[in-house]
């Protein structure tokens, strides 16, 4: 007896080994049923060392485009050749490609996209071409699902951009909390004694370089918190445009040693274990990996409400410091707070994250997946 063909699922992303759509994707990548589907992954373009250990099951192609949209004719290629059942792109200008593309797809191939921020906030704020909403408006009705991490996103894409409330789906980011907490303790366990490592509160911010992660923001408030907590630092992890920018900000403030800027960090479980406070100091968000890669640390935070997802998230939990507005000053108040109240070292169990454990979420995106592949089959 022939045995049944698995559905071939690809999944799509710019690169791996960035941000957080990256750590999604290749998560799901990771935990997606080899029993079930027929994996394959595609990067388009690939800015960073892949750090991830993608297992042997999963079919890599990179495609060696440039930039995205210069991997037009590589992806359609892909995509007739390989002919999956169902397409996942994991990134917004990725969205708009391969929905721009998929007349060009074999029919029976199904697409879903994920959005992975707030669509109003990002065509307010994020210096997006003047054409986006459009685009926006265009093409993600061509999608068989849009996943948004929360269903504050669902609300605010089908209010801003009108896709059919039934093609909108929310399913939180999967996060290895078990890893996590046992790659932090690793590290914690190699620190320095007390004495050495303690001789301020470090503060840790994680993102790109850019003006939507609010990193000036942080800046202009570490100079007051400094005035209570003179030893206090801040370690931002990431890379983008606005470093020399936010580099010149910091000579400007005096906040010379005071502020180190690491770049792009493979391992990030080392900058959880020295850490007293991570901070999410963002203008708009959906719901940042970095936050809940934090909680599974058990970080104390201090944030701003940069998105009705966040204020839901975060709102009355214990360890949490969350402002009522996106400001500087009101950033420095929680922070100064945060620190007045918290011991050295002291953690947080932080259950909120305990919804966003690997495997239910991979469970979510199965029945997701076989649900729309269904459909297709009707």
């Amino acid at each position: 007896m022939e045995t049944p063909r698995r559905p071939r699922v690809l999944l799509l992303i710019p690169h791996l080994g960035g941000g957080g759509a990256e750590r999604v994707t290749a998560l799901l990548a990771r935990g997606l049923s080899r029993q079930k589907y027929e994996l394959h992954l595609a990067t388009i373009a690939q800015s960073h060392p892949v750090p991830e250990s993608l297992p042997s099951h999963v079919t890599l192609h990179p495609l060696g485009a440039r930039r995205v949209r210069g991997g037009a004719l590589p992806l359609v290629r892909l995509v007739r050749r390989t002919r999956p059942d169902l397409i996942l792109s994991g990134m917004a200008h990725l969205n708009f490609l391969v929905l721009l593309l998929r007349p060009f797809f074999p029919h029976a191939t199904r697409v879903m996209v994920r959005q992975n921020s707030t669509a109003s906030a990002a065509l307010r704020f994020g210096g997006l071409p003047w054409y986006t909403r459009a685009l926006y408006r265009l093409l993600y009705p061509r999608a068989d699902r849009v996943i948004c991490q929360t269903a504050a996103m669902v609300d605010d894409l089908c209010a801003t951009i009108g896709v059919a409330r039934g093609k909108l789906i929310a399913l939180p980011n999967p996060v290895e909390i078990e890893e996590i907490r046992a790659r932090v303790a690793a590290e914690q366990a190699n620190l320095p004694a007390a004495t050495d490592r303690d001789a301020g509160p470090r503060l840790l911010a994680l993102g790109r370089l850019s003006k939507e992660k609010g990193f000036d923001l942080l800046l202009e408030a570490l100079a007051p918190v400094r005035r209570c907590f003179p030893s206090a630092t801040v370690l931002i992890a990431g890379d983008g445009g606005e470093g020399p920018a936010l580099k010149a900000q910091s000579l400007a403030l005096g906040l010379q040693g005071a502020v180190r800027f690491a770049g792009h960090v493979a391992e990030i479980a080392k900058c959880f274990a020295g850490a007293s406070v991570f901070v999410l100091c963002s203008r708009y968000e959906g719901l940042p990996n970095a936050l809940l890669e934090a909680a599974a640390a058990g970080l104390p935070i201090v944030a701003l409400p940069s998105s009705r997802g966040v204020v839901d998230l975060l709102s009355g939990r214990p360890g949490v410091w969350l402002a009522s507005e996106i400001t500087a000053p009101a950033l420095a108040d929680h922070l100064l707070a945060a620190l007045r109240a918290l011991g050295p070292g002291e953690r947080f169990a932080h259950s909120f994250i305990d919804s966003f454990r690997l495997e239910r979420v991979v469970e979510a995106y199965e029945n997701l997946i076989d649900s729309v592949l269904s459909e297709a089959a009707r």
